[in-house]
């Protein structure tokens, strides 16, 4: 994979929307990109297991968990999973765990921070719906960038 460059990007492509959050790479690939695929849930990552427990096919999973730092929606063996089933990464709005095991699987993770505490596993949540992040509308089938710069988001493929 060739390497993501968002300030790049947005030169090249006014309509790329930047997500104005400030998220942090958690994971081996410190750039990523691929077609979205969309969960929404808060402090429960049942959704966030099922999907990257299906074929990735090189997509990212842009997970809104309402910014909360509670409780963490991803860690070391859902990475490893995500990462076997061929996910080029996650966005996550909420925070991440098993942080040192996270950085040496070859994923892509951005998340607002990091928590020691698991979810409840209670099914809640939704999948394939329309998200807003950080100003940002994002709807399963557009594209996701990322990199240390930041993460932005466009309705079609723009590399």
């Amino acid at each position: 994979m060739s390497k993501i460059s968002t300030p790049d990007i947005t030169d090249a492509h006014e309509e790329a929307r930047a997500i104005e959050l400030q998220f942090l790479n958690y994971g081996a690939r410190k750039d990523f990109s691929g077609e979205v695929v969309t969960i929404k849930c808060h402090e429960d990552n049942s959704l966030v297991k099922a999907c990257v427990g299906e074929p990735g096919l090189g997509r990212v999973i842009v997970v809104d968990g309402g910014g909360s730092l509670r409780r963490a929606l991803f860690g070391d063996m859902l990475a490893s999973t995500a990462a076997h089933n061929g996910w080029a990464g996650l966005i996550i709005n909420g925070a991440v765990r098993d942080v040192d095991e996270i950085a040496g699987i070859e994923l892509g993770v951005q998340a607002l921070g990091c928590c020691p505490i698991k979810t409840e596993k209670l099914g809640l949540g939704q999948r394939d719906i329309a998200v807003n992040i950080g100003g940002v509308a994002i709807s399963p089938g557009d594209y996701v960038y990322a990199d240390n710069n930041g993460v932005i988001v466009s309705d079609r493929s723009l590399l």
